[in-house]
């Protein structure tokens, strides 16, 4: 139910007086975010309303990769949530000293004539160890670091980093620095297979044991546990296999990616609302790989061919949040927020609900378990 209070007020306003004008129905919620819970759940939302739907008494944080809202800023606000840009710049502007300070007094800029909380900053580009642009992107996450801080008091700046440390992707960078410059790290715990190095078969988005040796890789260069907000997909990927075994083993074609000759690019990616209507019509239903501690299903197209789709549920990403529990990780996120079922649908509406609750270590109670 939607009070009031929390819509947005249509204003009639100058071009001039536009940027600095409130647009929530209360002042006080164009005030910027300052207080820190606990446990930071970090969502990224890629536009429309499906925000409207979202578990509000876990988010803390909602990066805007979509088009700017007004209206879930003022929401987010009412319930102590931040909302943070979008922040991403080419290599070559980032070398360039006058650029790089150019962009980040814009985006402040930019923050603030929306009433925002700070900035993601989501690079993933090729980067090699010691090059200029190694340098310029850990003074690029200082910089806006400093003037976010400075601008916006109690802003937020976190940056996007691969699942594991090792140069993954080709992104080499200066992690230690990084960190150290920035509030939080999102430790993109999927796309795991973006290189595959031994066989070319279907395997799990984000493996379990490897996921979580990844942030021991990232705690051993002294990075704070505190600084660490784990990422986990809500997404699944499809692949069309090439040969199906006996033992359902799933081999795909070769799509090379920065180097590797084989990766998860091979695959499509699926959103978990859309696996969760497929997986009724499978020809497996929903199987557990022990090893992976993953979910994965097979079906046939129209034309016969075997797919094997790998995906998380709440049973794979409750033993993950776990692990963030444990070991006092900052938080918990997802990419994104949007790829649920948010509709009226009584099934849909509780697979939802589970997939919120595993985020949240100690209050995982998933309706699907093990078959």
């Amino acid at each position: 139910m939607w009070l009031p209070e929390f819509l947005v007020v249509v204003l009639s306003l100058s071009a001039a007086g536009a940027a600095a004008a409130c647009p929530c129905a209360r002042e006080e919620l164009c005030q910027p975010v300052q207080h820190e819970r606990e446990l930071e759940v970090f969502v990224f939302d890629v536009g429309g309303k499906a925000w409207k739907s979202y578990d509000w008494s876990k988010v803390t944080t909602v990066a805007a990769f979509g088009k700017y809202d007004a209206e879930l800023m003022c929401y987010a606000h009412s319930k102590g949530a931040r909302l943070v840009l979008k922040g991403d710049v080419p290599l070559r502007d980032m070398v360039n000293e006058a650029k790089r300070s150019a962009w980040v007094k814009d985006k402040v800029n930019l923050a603030k004539s929306q009433f925002m909380d700070g900035i993601n900053l989501d690079i993933e580009q090729e980067v090699e160890e010691s090059s200029p642009e190694y340098y310029a992107l850990t003074a690029l996450v200082k910089e806006t670091t400093d003037m976010f801080h400075r601008e916006i008091p109690g802003s937020q700046v976190s940056f996007d980093v691969a699942w594991s440390p090792k140069c993954i992707d080709k992104r080499c960078y200066d992690y230690t620095a990084i960190a150290d410059s920035c509030d939080l790290l999102f430790v993109m715990s999927y796309d795991e297979q973006s290189q595959i190095w031994g066989d070319c078969i279907a395997m799990a988005n984000a493996p379990f044991n490897q996921t979580l040796s990844a942030y021991d890789q990232y705690i051993g260069m002294k990075i704070d546990p505190k600084k660490l907000v784990m990422g986990v997909p809500w997404y699944g990927y499809d692949y069309v296999c090439l040969n199906f075994s006996q033992e359902g083993v799933c081999t795909i074609p070769k799509v090379p990616f920065r180097g590797a000759p084989c990766s998860d690019a091979s695959g499509k990616q699926i959103p978990y609302k859309t696996m969760m209507k497929q997986i009724n019509s499978s020809i497996s239903g929903r199987l557990w790989d022990e090893v992976q501690l993953a979910s994965h299903y097979n079906y046939k197209d129209k034309d016969g061919k075997v797919h094997q789709v790998w995906y998380d549920d709440p049973e794979s990403i409750s033993l993950k949040a776990a692990y963030v529990g444990q070991q006092g990780l900052r938080g918990i996120g997802m990419w994104n927020g949007n790829l649920l079922d948010y509709s009226d649908d009584p099934i849909a509406k509780q697979q939802s609900a589970d997939m919120w609750n595993a985020l949240i270590p100690n209050q995982q109670k998933p309706s699907v378990m093990v078959s």
